[in-house]
């Protein structure tokens, strides 16, 4: 028996030296950009060495020691950043010129946008942007979670998501709306009202996988369709409170004055779109912490859309508002989320905002730092947006100088997430 003992120990030993052998994960990529943007500056002839899924060193070539077994990256002509973070996503959506919103959700099957929202969690991906904060699938029930564990196993490939499931409206606000009004209709979001109904909302999509909780708290209901305040305050401060206490944040879609008052005395972390923004308002947002994402994108595509043909045509009132409401933001010192809606427009077109964010004022560096370290810090991601040692190896190239250039941040070249190679 002692025999048998120490034979069966021999091999377990065996066993576990064997499978103790460095692992595919434990090898190391060493990129060689012309300069590198590491969240918060630009350094020009800095290196970055990879270990598995973290950064390992990020410096001068002097103080980067990589192992003689390092594969090696030449990427000349580039700009390493952090990998990009886009703010404010729908991967169930698609272009609203291509088929409507009111008909994605009711004659879309869920297979089909399933399947579209694969093939747009690829492209978002391939375009630079490894995490998403996707802020609802718009009839597509909890799918976000079943695409964002896919994309976790390997099975598909995406980015990193951040899901908000259903989102959640008051009673009778939100489309789809049919002239038959006992018609038994799919909505786009959860119906909730009341203190009980909203806790139970904001339980129940946690429950069921959602990161983030996203309020419609206005919306096109009030008479001719204009958009009003839907739940009262004491409805979105219990809101904010229940999800605060399960350690997670709140955005808000918001187009009026009175919604965004209520949002910002409710304490609700961001506030999407805030058309209705003043001075006073964004004051608040300055003193409250509490960031905004414009996405003027979605404003700009929507108008299009409608027949608006951009440098020929006089700008439509929707658009010098968003002029008006970013520069005010930007006035205020508020911060500004990177996000554009898409899903309005082509998935993979994400730095589309950041184009528009630099044409309506706002310094190209302040916009890499608002597609990486910035929304890194409102969502809470505390290993990603940066480039540093220990954190996530989710890294991007891109031809050019995004800082001399923005539209450099589409000329993709490499794409990082997790440390594993995309594209190249």
């Amino acid at each position: 028996m002692k025999s048998f003992q120490l034979s069966f120990l021999a091999i377990l030993l065996m066993f576990v030296h064997v499978f103790a052998q460095p692992k595919a994960e434990d090898s190391y990529t060493l990129l060689k950009p012309d300069r590198v943007f590491d969240g918060q500056q630009m350094h020009t002839g800095w290196w970055v060495l990879v270990k598995g899924n973290h950064i390992e060193a990020v410096g001068k070539p002097t103080s980067v020691n990589a192992p003689a077994s390092s594969k090696i990256i030449d990427l000349k002509g580039t700009t390493l950043m952090p990998g990009m973070i886009e703010g404010h996503s729908h991967l169930f959506l698609h272009p609203y010129n291509e088929t409507s919103w009111n008909d994605q959700v009711l004659t879309e099957s869920r297979a089909e946008r399933t399947a579209r929202a694969v093939m747009h969690a690829k492209a978002t991906l391939l375009a630079g942007f490894t995490t998403v904060r996707d802020l609802g699938t718009e009839g597509a029930g909890y799918d976000d979670v079943g695409l964002k564990t896919a994309i976790e196993k390997g099975i598909i490939p995406g980015p990193r998501m951040l899901v908000a499931t259903r989102a959640i409206v008051a009673t009778g606000s939100y489309g789809p709306k049919a002239l038959v009004n006992e018609a038994d209709i799919l909505k786009g979001a959860e119906e909730a009202d009341g203190v009980d109904g909203i806790t139970h909302a904001v339980r129940s999509q946690i429950g069921h996988g959602a990161d983030v909780v996203k309020i419609y708290v206005d919306y096109r209901w009030g008479l001719n369709e204009s958009a009003e305040p839907t739940f009262t305050l004491d409805e979105l401060k219990t809101a904010v409170d229940v999800a605060h206490s399960s350690g997670r944040t709140v955005a808000v879609h918001s187009g009026t004055t009175e919604g965004m008052r209520r949002a910002i005395l409710a304490g609700v972390n961001t506030i999407e779109h805030g058309d209705g923004g003043t001075p006073e308002l964004f004051a608040m947002m300055k003193e409250k912490g509490i960031a905004l994402c414009p996405t003027i994108s979605a404003t700009e595509a929507i108008a299009t859309y409608h027949g608006w043909k951009k440098g020929i045509d006089p700008d439509p009132a929707g658009v010098k508002q968003k002029h008006y409401i970013f520069t005010e933001a930007l006035k205020a010192g508020v911060t500004i989320c990177m996000g554009g809606d898409v899903g309005v427009f082509t998935h993979g077109d994400n730095a589309r905002e950041m184009l528009l964010m630099v044409e309506y004022g706002m310094k190209p560096i302040d916009v890499l730092r608002s597609a990486t370290s910035v929304n890194a810090g409102v969502f809470g991601l505390k290993e990603l947006g940066n480039i540093k040692n220990g954190y996530l190896a989710d890294l991007v190239a891109v031809t050019g100088d995004p800082t001399e250039d923005i539209k450099a941040v589409k000329l993709v070249k490499l794409v990082m997430k997790d440390g594993v190679i995309y594209t190249n």
